[in-house]
């Protein structure tokens, strides 16, 4: 008996001891986290992750009206991809079986969406998240994330801001005028080195927790809504970050562009919609890494293209955003984002979205148009892109005295001459800076020239397009790109405990900052209210005595900009703009003086006038 149960003792030991070498498969990721009922797409990729669970039998159960049509394995074991049909199948929550483990996985109600999104009769504040405000300093620095240290002085450093700090400075910028946010990135940047920008994003489905969660990003979108802002987000296609899981753990060779061994891209954008460009150029662009620590997705695989759709509807559903912000997007493959276009506009009619395309001439920008005469009979479905040459054109043209040719006013005169090249001139995000460039102030002595400013932000916020503004620009901030990125996204003032200027408050604000946030305000407010600002026809005038004259009209309302493009008085006749100029009395936006439509008006040196009838 002694025997017999010492010997049972060790089999139950040995058991043991097997049955620990050997657990049971467990699922680490499910992507995406949830899905809805009534897309109009029925299709749904749910990706799953774990170890070694492709060689489990995988079912769905207890599930109504959904089909599993295709279970995709790859030479990865680690990796297994469902695709269901959910057409007809109402809100629940069904089972997904993998070997004896069960994962519950939910089907919700949509949400009722208002329609909102972003247009001309916006304007759109970018800022960036880690360097606008900190409002939770007990998510500075967390446990197992790759990036410890917190420096608010490190250029290239976490400094600590997140979404608490956004949100608490919400009424700021409703007070201030613009009517959308433009964060850069908050999804999870768990990145050894520089993970405060958010652009080599570690997972899809998580906002990063030195951020804040989920439900802080969410409710940051809440309370903007509340306020009447509308959040954009800016999401990433085109790489990840190398510390994701999707290239520690490759799903397949063929995820990543090169099998996923690093190839520099060219940058040469302009190559991809070249008539003339060589194949090498166009493949290099495309499926080139931006930099190493940022491996190339491979949007062709259509793994990779369903994974990324699905993330952008699943963060537009969940949060309810107002509108996109996709980064690099010549680096993308084709036609994989005009399926996301597409799948963006079936599932939320009317939802804009803005591509990057860092290009600096006018018919290399139109193509990435929707609807382009460029770009046909190839047509990007991308409604919104960046105005970069009038960036340029803007940070330039306010530095020279005007002639009537080629300097000053005249070079934009006649670069907005050229608007016929593009679709729909509405759908033009145009800007004097961003977070990748100078600031428009690129050192204190150029902020001090209040009149610069002046001159820009009225051409900025009169001209077509949707106006954006970068987080600092409304007092002065300045900074050189070649200082490296890092002093282009400097802390905001007041933003951090114990900061000892606090630009949020009036009175924090040093006079100049003062002068600038006082300026930007009366105009962004102005703005809100006059329709011809935001969807007028532009007439324009040749240059004339150095002054360019404009006019929109707009379901009743007109406006008129004279401006001196010289440092000496002009006066001109009125006469010569009549089809923009009624008679009568005007007040000026930039003054609040009542101004008389006489036969001349006198304008001082680099005098701006701003008429509304």
């Amino acid at each position: 008996m002694m025997k017999n149960a010492f010997l049972a003792a060790i089999m139950a030991l040995t058991l043991g001891a097997t049955a620990k070498a050997a657990p049971k498969p467990m699922v680490e990721h499910i992507h995406p986290t949830c899905w809805w009922a009534g897309m109009k797409d029925a299709r749904l990729q749910i990706m799953l992750h774990g170890k070694n669970i492709a060689q489990e039998n995988i079912a769905i159960a207890n599930a109504q009206g959904v089909a599993l049509q295709e279970v995709v394995r790859t030479e990865n074991p680690n990796y297994v991809f469902l695709y269901l049909d959910t057409k007809g199948a109402p809100a629940q929550t069904f089972d997904i079986r993998v070997g004896k483990n069960t994962c519950a996985y939910k089907l919700k109600e949509r949400a009722r969406r208002e329609g909102r999104t972003f247009d001309a009769s916006d304007v759109v504040y970018l800022l960036m998240p880690d360097r606008f405000a900190n409002g939770d300093t007990g998510n500075d620095a967390l446990p197992g994330m790759k990036e410890q240290e917190l420096d608010p002085k490190a250029p290239f450093g976490r400094h600590g801001g997140d979404l608490a700090g956004m949100t608490a400075h919400l009424d700021y910028l409703a007070d201030l005028g613009v009517t959308a946010i433009w964060p850069t990135p908050t999804l999870v940047n768990d990145m050894p080195l520089e993970s405060y920008h958010g652009y080599a994003i570690t997972n899809y489905y998580e906002t990063d927790p030195r951020l804040g969660s989920n439900d802080d990003y969410r409710h940051f979108v809440d309370e903007a809504h509340r306020r009447g802002l509308k959040v954009i987000q800016d999401i990433v296609f085109n790489h990840c970050g190398s510390e994701n899981f999707l290239f520690r753990d490759i799903p397949c060779s063929d995820w990543f562009n090169y099998g996923g061994k690093y190839v520099q891209t060219g940058y040469k954008t302009g190559a991809v919609g070249d008539t003339n460009a060589s194949a090498y150029d166009q493949e290099r662009t495309v499926d080139g890494w931006f930099v190493r620590t940022m491996p190339d997705m491979n949007q062709r695989n259509r793994l990779v293209k369903d994974y990324l759709i699905q993330a952008s509807l699943w963060w537009i559903e969940w949060a309810g955003l107002d509108g996109v912000r996709q980064d690099t997007y010549p680096y993308n493959d084709f036609d994989a984002m005009v399926e996301w276009c597409r799948r963006v506009e079936l599932e939320f009619p009317g939802l804009n979205i803005v591509g990057e395309a860092w290009i600096n001439h006018n018919v290399g920008v139109a193509y990435w148009q929707k609807d382009s005469k460029v770009a046909a009979p190839r047509n990007s479905e991308l409604r919104t892109v960046m105005d970069f040459p009038l960036m340029g054109m803007l940070n330039w043209v306010c530095d020279q005295e005007t002639d009537e040719w080629d300097h000053g006013l005249a070079k934009l005169q006649e670069y907005l001459s050229q608007d016929g090249v593009y679709a729909d001139v509405n759908h033009l995000l145009t800007f004097l800076d961003n977070h990748d460039t100078d600031r428009f102030q690129k050192n204190e002595e150029m902020a001090r020239d209040t009149t610069r400013y002046k001159q820009a932000l009225t051409l900025l916020l009169t001209l077509r397009g949707i106006p954006q503004l970068y987080y600092g620009d409304e007092i002065g901030m300045a900074a050189n790109k070649g200082k490296g990125d890092g002093e282009l996204r400097q802390n905001f003032p007041g933003g951090w405990p114990g900061d000892a200027n606090n630009a949020f408050k009036a009175e924090g604000r040093t006079p100049l900052q003062e002068w600038y946030f006082g300026f930007t305000r009366n105009l962004l407010q102005w703005r809100k209210t006059n329709e011809a600002a935001h969807f007028g026809k532009l007439v324009h005038f040749c240059i004339q005595n150095g002054v360019y004259a404009y006019g929109r009209a707009f379901n009743g309302k007109r406006i008129c900009v004279f401006m001196n493009g010289t440092g000496k008085e002009q006066t001109i006749s009125t006469e010569r703009y009549a089809e923009i100029l009624p008679q009568g009395k005007a007040t000026d936006v930039l003054t609040h003086r009542t101004v008389e439509i006489g036969d001349s008006l006198t304008l001082k040196g680099r005098e701006t006038l701003l008429l509304d009838f």
